[in-house]
């Protein structure tokens, strides 16, 4: 096997951050994410009505192992003489890209905001639930502008950031650990509810994932102060940005919501835009700023853009100064 020197890391990372703008979502059929989502499906439909809480132990590192394999077995394909190089950098790429969605983050909102704008409000409830864990048949339309901006915000870190994160942390082994962080990712989104029937099933999948989101949600303040920085440079066309109150939102109401990771890029995002974010009898982050509008949504998209590409440059640096400093 061939050991992958640090360039060729960050350029599997970048050439999948083209791929992903470029083409979006694979098929499904070929979707290595949707492969984890049908084993989870799998055992969440075995549960027993007994010992749920062990279950889900069980099930959610059983489901790791599985994406954890998927991604060793990529590598040690890719990593045969047989290979040719370009072929083994598209293979990585692909699979890479599968761990994150930067098109699939901000196409729902564009969406969205072109139902906002229409005013096809009954239309908005009805895709809203997809995205938000609200009830959406009594929202106005700026408490719906403000929950696609709160989703944004906050799948940045869990869709985008976490991944790409992961991957740069664990070198070599970067795409076995954007794997790994995905089926927890994964098995979070399917049965991590405080709800029966999940409240026991998906606990240590919930509260792995906290884990695991715990350092990227608190370094997004820095990508979306940074982004914010970049487009306080751009033709005021959306509106003007503020990068120090998207530092000091931050800091003030990160801890406003009940999660103990999503409120640090959504308060930087309402510091960021001068937006009050608001689900109704839960949090308010921004309170002193005015309510969000409808065009807050192309404003929110284009901030998390940004975040987004000064991520992957900082994550690619970061690996291919690691390699330097390693001698990879």
């Amino acid at each position: 096997m061939i050991v992958p020197d640090s360039g060729h890391l960050a350029l599997v990372l970048l050439l999948a951050a083209v791929i992903d703008i470029v083409f979006g979502e694979p098929p499904a059929a070929v979707h290595p994410v949707v492969w984890i989502g049908k084993l989870i499906n799998v055992l969440k439909n075995a549960a027993p009505q007994t010992h749920r809480k062990a279950y889900g132990v069980v099930m959610a590192l059983c489901c790791v192992f599985f994406a954890a394999l998927l991604g060793y077995s990529v590598l040690y394909i890719t990593a045969l003489p047989e290979i040719p190089r370009v072929l083994a950098l598209l293979i990585e790429a692909y699979f890479l890209k599968a761990t994150f969605a930067i098109n699939c983050l901000l196409s729902p909102a564009k969406e969205i905001y072109g139902h906002l704008e229409a005013n096809r409000l009954d239309k908005v409830r009805e895709l809203l639930p997809i995205y938000v864990s609200r009830n959406t048949s009594k929202l106005t339309r700026t408490q719906m502008s403000s929950a696609v901006i709160e989703s944004v915000s906050e799948n940045y870190v869990d869709g985008i950031l976490s991944p790409i994160f992961y991957y740069a942390l664990f070198g070599e082994f970067g795409l076995v650990a954007a794997y790994a962080f995905k089926a927890i990712s994964t098995l979070d989104s399917m049965v991590g509810y405080k709800t029966e029937p999940y409240k026991e099933l998906g606990y240590f999948s919930a509260k792995s994932d906290d884990v695991l989101n715990w350092i990227p949600a608190r370094i997004s303040i820095i990508f979306i102060l940074g982004a914010a920085l970049i487009v306080s440079l751009l033709p005021k066309k959306l509106g003007n940005v503020s990068p120090l109150n998207s530092i000091k939102s931050a800091f003030e109401d990160g801890t406003k919501t009940p999660s103990p990771n999503s409120g640090y890029p959504m308060a930087a995002t309402a510091g960021a835009l001068g937006v009050k974010l608001e689900k109704p009898e839960t949090y308010i982050l921004g309170a002193l700023y005015p309510p969000t509008e409808v065009k807050d949504i192309k404003r929110v998209s284009q901030l998390i853009a940004v975040a987004s590409g000064f991520s992957l440059a900082a994550c690619a640096a970061v690996i291919q100064l690691a390699g330097v400093y390693l001698h990879l």
